[in-house]
């Protein structure tokens, strides 16, 4: 117990002598100030990336402005990631991990593996491989696996998106395998209205033929159409018209909430009904 105890007491003297405590207290100062100032390069470097991609102009850089800041986000994140590798890697000198050697031993390959970071790069790779093959940019109308939504930001790691209930989804761009962009050419617009089997059938498609005329003419998003296809269903209490329309990419909501109201108030004036489900109720009254 005596040799433990004075093995204990000289290491504690050892890791408590003046020296020792100064050296400390020396490196912890150096990182703490490191650390702040990783966190000044970074907000400066992202202040000024940003201010040269929103004055791109003044620089004569060209491009879809989508692409654009999908660029932009993706420079933000490699430079943010040097920053880090750049402040930790003089940190672990300080601490006596030569990072050098370690580098040379295991290789940067190894190294990426030896912490774990096999997905880590997976994300990077596929992040490049989606800005390469421009799949999609920021702003696009994505589906990404069970993931709906609008893509708000893209960095090497991971693809941000937003969906219409609000939610934020974080993306990781390894698990990244199939997309659907709602934003790619043309985009349709389908508007159906019903009208009671009483009405003339070719006098409504008449009506709703000069309706697409005139709404053609006045919205700019509309690139094809509107045109009437004609009786596309019979149902209960109604004959079903089916309207179709070609838009410019995410216009098409706003294309058919256009629709409906145009033809709701030209069936009004032109007195042709749209009729609502009719129940008739029979009871056998006794006296």
């Amino acid at each position: 117990m005596s040799k433990i105890y004075k093995h204990m007491l000289n290491v504690f003297n050892q890791y408590t002598h003046p020296e020792k405590v100064g050296q400390y207290i020396e490196n912890f100062i150096k990182i703490i100030l490191i650390l702040i100032v990783m966190e000044i390069a970074i907000k400066f470097s992202v202040k000024l990336i940003n201010k040269f991609f929103n004055n791109r102009s003044k620089f004569k850089i060209m491009g879809e402005e989508k692409r654009i800041n999908t660029i932009n986000g993706i420079v933000n994140s490699i430079v943010r990631y040097t920053i880090y590798f750049i402040s930790f890697a003089s940190i672990l000198e300080m601490l006596g991990i030569k990072i050098s050697s370690l580098l040379a031993a295991a290789g940067i390959g190894g190294l990426a593996i030896g912490f774990g970071a096999q997905s880590l790069v997976k994300d990077i790779i596929t992040g490049f491989f989606i800005l390469l093959e421009n799949q999609f940019h920021v702003g696009d109308y994505v589906q990404i696996g069970n993931f709906l939504g609008i893509v708000e930001d893209m960095t090497l790691r991971v693809t941000t998106v937003r969906d219409f209930n609000g939610d934020l989804h974080i993306i990781p761009n390894g698990i990244i395998d199939k997309v659907t962009n709602k934003c790619r050419g043309d985009m349709r617009a389908l508007v159906e209205v019903g009208i009671s089997y009483e009405e003339n059938i070719d006098h409504a498609i008449s009506v709703l033929n000069d309706l697409c005329e005139k709404i053609k003419k006045e919205n700019k998003n509309i690139v094809e159409g509107p045109n009437v296809l004609g009786v596309s269903k019979l149902g209960e209490s109604d004959v079903v018209l089916s309207i179709v329309a070609k838009t410019t990419p995410m216009e098409q909501w706003a294309v058919e909430r256009e629709l409906r109201k145009r033809i709701k108030e030209t069936f009004d004036q032109k007195g042709i009904e749209i009729p609502y489900p009719r129940r008739v109720v029979i009871s056998d009254k006794k006296s």
